[in-house]
């Protein structure tokens, strides 16, 4: 199946294929010629995914899914959350900021307690449907929710994975999502969970659905 992974992260992207498989052709922004700076304009995990999907299958009418995921500590009433990318003032995807301006904020507290959230919004291109059926109805986007809990470091450790994955300890282990590595991490992590939940609901459509 081809399906439009709305991002360009390299590290997603790499992450999304290998749990996938080799059943799924999975096409970055890039790959369909999308160089828009996609807007994500909202409070939420899940209608920011959604505004994202949205946004490729109007423009592209290719089945298409999206990502937003958000790390949410107890001790700071849910931060960094829904703005756990651009967390530190002044930046987009700088991870060292990030973590520092986290650890900052947390300083020695006690209530490590954390989790990642991962939500995927997923619209589906129906077979024979015009990307300009202006007789349709609304699109039907569906979600698919992973979580994983652990907690926060009081430094960072690991050189593999991305984002806040030197500074997250998942439950049930001691060393950090970025000492663990990618095998390990792509089994357990939010994203890995909720990208089972997509994988599991595409494999169920009928073929002819499924290779629209």
């Amino acid at each position: 199946m081809e399906i439009v992974f709305a991002t360009n992260n390299k590290h997603k992207l790499d992450e999304i294929r290998e749990i996938l498989g080799e059943n799924f052709q999975v096409r970055s922004l890039n790959d369909i010629g999308c160089h828009d700076e996609i807007p994500e304009d909202y409070d939420t995990l899940e209608l920011n995914a959604m505004q994202k999907a949205q946004y490729i299958f109007d423009r592209y009418g290719m089945s298409c899914f999206a990502d937003d995921t958000g790390l949410e500590v107890e001790a700071l009433g849910g931060a960094p959350g829904v703005h756990s990318a651009r967390y530190a003032e002044g930046t987009d995807h700088d991870s060292e900021a990030n973590m520092d301006k986290l650890l900052r904020e947390l300083g020695e507290n006690n209530n490590r307690k954390a989790r990642f959230r991962t939500v995927i919004a997923l619209i589906i291109k129906e077979e024979g449907e015009s990307m300009h059926d202006q007789d349709k109805e609304e699109d039907t986007v569906l979600f698919f929710e992973g979580i994983v809990e652990g907690h926060i470091a009081h430094e960072k450790s690991g050189s593999e994975g991305f984002g806040y994955d030197p500074v997250f300890v998942p439950d049930g282990y001691k060393e950090s999502f970025a000492e663990l590595g990618m095998d390990i991490k792509n089994t357990i992590s939010h994203r890995a969970r909720a990208v089972a939940k997509l994988a599991e609901y595409l494999k169920r459509m009928p073929v002819g659905e499924s290779n629209a």
